[in-house]
């Protein structure tokens, strides 16, 4: 006989997790604001990205930006210049934000006022994969200078991931980067995954991508 307990800790944080977020989305259905939970590892041109599609989209859709980090407020002062509200989320040293982290910006930057909120997620391959934040999609960013390999090795991420936007195209020629292997691994991970592959440094692909979340954020707000 054991002479201790075993606590499945994981599990039920996991699933607590999962019900507040379920919970989340059914109220921004209700309220009619699409929440865009957006991922990658830090210096894949995230926040540029982020600034290309608000600049395609911020005159058709009232949007409101969470920018989460470890620490720093330097993406929020980024996106206010554009013109877009938006408000920082430190996490506390934690490397990803969960479902009652997000909660608490949501109400925060009053989420019912906007038809889109776009979170930008911790830059991490890993933590943030594992927990739902109540999004209504996610998004990853995988950079040509990252590597074509990342399916293989953060397989999570890509089968969460409804759209795979891969930046830096215009750089392309000067990496070991397989474009159409990446795409068979991502398939391979989740068949139906979306993708782009975008330049968010000179434009290229943008407008695809824009067109998706468009299509999108009117189903939900419809």
């Amino acid at each position: 006989m054991k002479d201790f307990k075993i606590i499945e800790l994981k599990r039920s944080v996991f699933e607590n997790n999962d019900k507040e977020a379920a919970r989340i989305r059914e109220y921004l259905k209700k309220d009619k604001t699409f929440l865009l939970n957006l991922m990658s590892s830090p210096g894949s041109g995230k926040t540029t990205t982020l600034l290309r599609t608000l600049e395609e989209l911020k005159d058709k859709y009232k949007i409101a930006v969470m920018e989460a980090d470890v620490d720093s407020d330097v993406d929020a002062h980024t996106i206010s210049k554009a013109g877009v509200k938006a408000i920082q989320l430190h996490t506390g040293g934690m490397c990803h934000l969960d479902a009652g982290m997000t909660e608490q910006g949501l109400k925060e930057i009053s989420y019912s006022d906007y038809d889109l909120v776009i979170l930008e997620n911790v830059g991490n391959l890993i933590c943030t994969a594992g927990f739902d934040t109540g999004a209504s999609k996610n998004v990853m960013i995988l950079s040509v200078p990252e590597g074509g390999d990342k399916p293989l090795k953060y397989p999570l991420m890509f089968s969460i991931s409804d759209v795979l936007i891969i930046n830096k195209m215009d750089v392309i020629e000067h990496f070991d980067f397989d474009l159409e292997k990446v795409k068979e691994f991502a398939l391979e991970r989740n068949p139906n995954i979306k993708i782009f592959p975008i330049s968010a440094k000179t434009g290229e692909g943008v407008a695809a991508w824009c067109e998706w979340l468009s299509n999108e954020t009117d189903k939900w707000i419809e």
